[in-house]
């Protein structure tokens, strides 16, 4: 379908409160839905809230998480989908048969599941097990993927989802404003947000310098650029638990343009048509055409133990109580 119309969201989630979330995602689902959008997209754990489960520990975080599709949540992200008529996509944590727990994200319309993704990179708690395969579904037409959060900051993982055919990524995210060894990083100070009304500038010179837009802006667009695809980000505004995070929700095109963008403090959406067109029109489709993988498949697929570190989330976080 060309000229899909598909919005991203943002919100202030309220950890561990997933009626008080999925009441939100309902609000705004229905909203988009009157604007006419076909699909929304929420943020990496959006039912659940993401940063407090640093802190949990096994049975903590076992007894939030959900069987997918069983799960409560799922039935009821299906319910606010048939209720619409609209395509939603929202992130919670799985456990499975045996308890294994997961960071996932589910696309839904109003007869069921569509697609279901674990995580490949998650960390935010000890427990969490990697997922092991990439994500490619159809959704009214279309072709498209889900990469979570710190699963885009491996640029493999962004080429091979395009490779298996997706025209569309969605790209759920808890990010921006926390440390890290690059310049100009750190947390914002909740202050801030608690200021909003009376000194919204000093809050969005934060939110849009090198602790936030200014850092996405340097490698998300590339993402869209280089592989000739429709990139759908989504990230939560306002506290999650202790860290102020920025929203700024957007959808790039395939020119690595952003076509919407969420620019304000308040839940809600931002929404762009996407083309076919310029899914051939773009420059990273010649680009992708022009590959030689002869000489460098070896080099890719050579023997590698990932190390994966996150500066701002030490080891005393990670015990949990």
């Amino acid at each position: 379908m060309d000229g899909l119309k598909i919005a991203t969201a943002q919100f202030e989630n309220k950890s561990g409160d997933k009626a008080y979330n999925l009441s939100v995602i309902a609000s705004l689902s229905r909203k988009a839905a009157e604007a006419g959008a076909q699909v929304i997209a929420f943020h990496e754990c959006s039912i659940t809230g993401y940063t407090f489960a640093r802190h949990l520990s096994r049975e903590a975080l076992t007894a939030i998480a959900e069987p997918i599709p069983e799960g409560e949540s799922t039935h009821r992200l299906q319910q606010i989908a048939m209720d619409n008529d609209i395509i939603i996509l929202a992130g919670l944590f799985e456990k499975d048969a045996q308890d294994r727990l997961y960071k996932a994200y589910v696309c839904v319309d109003k007869n069921g599941l569509l697609a279901k993704y674990r995580k490949l990179h998650p960390f935010i708690n000890p427990h969490l097990l990697p997922g092991d395969a990439y994500c490619v579904f159809e959704i009214l037409g279309w072709k498209c993927g889900v990469l979570i959060c710190y699963d885009n900051n491996i640029v493999e993982n962004v080429r091979a989802t395009r490779l298996l055919g997706a025209e569309i990524i969605f790209m759920p995210h808890v990010t921006m404003c926390t440390p890290s060894t690059r310049p100009g990083a750190g947390f914002v100070d909740p202050q801030l947000w608690e200021n909003r009304e009376k000194d919204p500038t000093s809050l969005r010179l934060e939110f849009d310098g090198m602790k936030g837009r200014d850092w996405l802006m340097k490698w998300l667009p590339a993402r869209a650029y280089d592989n000739a695809a429709y990139v759908i980000f989504s990230n939560p505004i306002g506290m999650d638990d202790d860290q102020l995070k920025n929203g700024c929700s957007m959808i790039i095109d395939p020119y690595g343009d952003v076509v919407a963008e969420c620019r304000f403090f308040e839940n809600g959406f931002v929404i762009a048509k996407l083309y076919k067109e310029h899914l051939r029109k773009a420059g990273g489709h010649r680009y992708i055409n022009a590959r030689r993988p002869e000489l460098y498949k070896d080099i890719l697929g050579k023997a590698h133990t990932s190390n994966q570190q996150v500066v701002w989330l030490n080891k005393d976080e990670m015990s949990g109580p």
